[in-house]
């Protein structure tokens, strides 16, 4: 019996059919900058004005990111942005590097400072449309994809990204490769690995260093390198200029970066690359595989 919110099926990755990635590869290996905006009187906060949270973000876009884009240019790194979409107007150097360089973007929200958890289900429709146009008009891109500012969704998020023709969730966080999501219109969606484990924001509450978070990176590959050679894996790493950026941090970033370069077998590549590959290549085998697993299992 399906379980609440009944979004996707459970299905053990060792009895999945195979993935076979571009070229290959065992890993697909995005990186996911999260490119920020903080407001400086954040709406429904009970203390304002939120001047380190505001300065914090604002170091990230002015210097923080530039020392961020060194790193990833010298190792080719072509990056799909976990965008708050306020970033596009109040930062506009920020986006033309983005945009120059071809990058791929996901909605996170217009403000890191304004979740849409309170949104009604119209409020939230109108959110989506004001963020896809958004983002094609500045970067010439549309958008497939979310990551929760802050971790914010509604009930409705999953179904509505599917209505506005979006591919991908990255929230869901519960597998090392895509998988398919469930959604009211029944369109094909599915779930991107991200990471809230190997993303520099989650190493300062663990009181440990870039060092630390740098042989994180190394472990993490390792594994699904080694795993990758019998069906594809996923990894992301999730970056925040306003602390990879950091001059004591960023060639940690420089380190790790080259040590999973160096590996052949690595498709570096964006969270849209990863699902439109996906979605032809493997989506409905996996659907009909969980399928037959499910009749199996009531026989």
């Amino acid at each position: 019996m399906a379980l609440p919110p009944d979004r996707f099926d459970y299905s053990p990755i060792v009895d999945r059919p195979a993935i076979k990635w571009p070229n290959g590869a065992r890993v697909a290996f995005w990186v996911a900058p999260n490119v920020e905006w903080y407001e400086y009187t954040p709406l429904n906060r009970p203390t304002t004005p939120d001047i380190p949270s505001y300065s914090y973000r604002d170091y990230g876009n002015r210097v923080g990111f530039w020392r961020m884009l060194e790193v990833l240019d010298k190792h080719n790194i072509r990056c799909c942005v976990c965008l708050n979409g306020a970033v596009l107007d109040h930062c506009p150097e920020v986006r033309d590097a983005m945009v120059e360089r071809n990058w791929d973007y996901m909605a996170h929200g217009f403000y890191n400072s304004r979740p849409i958890t309170n949104y009604s289900e119209e409020q939230e429709r109108e959110y989506w449309r004001d963020m896809i146009d958004t983002v094609k008009r500045h970067t010439g891109k549309q958008l497939k994809g979310r990551l929760g500012a802050g971790g914010g969704n509604t009930v409705n998020t999953t179904d509505l990204m599917a209505e506005m023709g979006l591919l991908y969730h990255t929230d869901w966080l519960m597998d090392d490769q895509p998988f398919p999501l469930k959604v009211k219109n029944g369109a094909r969606f599915m779930y991107v690995p991200y990471t809230y484990q190997i993303n520099d924001a989650i190493v300062p509450m663990l009181g440990r260093d870039a060092a630390y978070f740098c042989q994180m990176i190394k472990d993490q590959f390792d594994v699904l390198y080694e795993e990758g050679a019998e069906s594809g894996r996923v990894m992301c790493i999730s970056l925040h200029p306003y602390w990879i950026g950091k001059p004591h941090r960023a060639k940690y970033l420089d380190e790790a970066l080259g040590y999973i370069m160096s590996h052949d077998g690595v498709w570096q590549t964006t969270a849209d690359d990863i699902a439109e590959y996906y979605l032809e290549h493997y989506y409905d085998k996996v659907v009909d595989h969980v399928a037959g697993q499910a009749e199996q299992g009531q026989t």
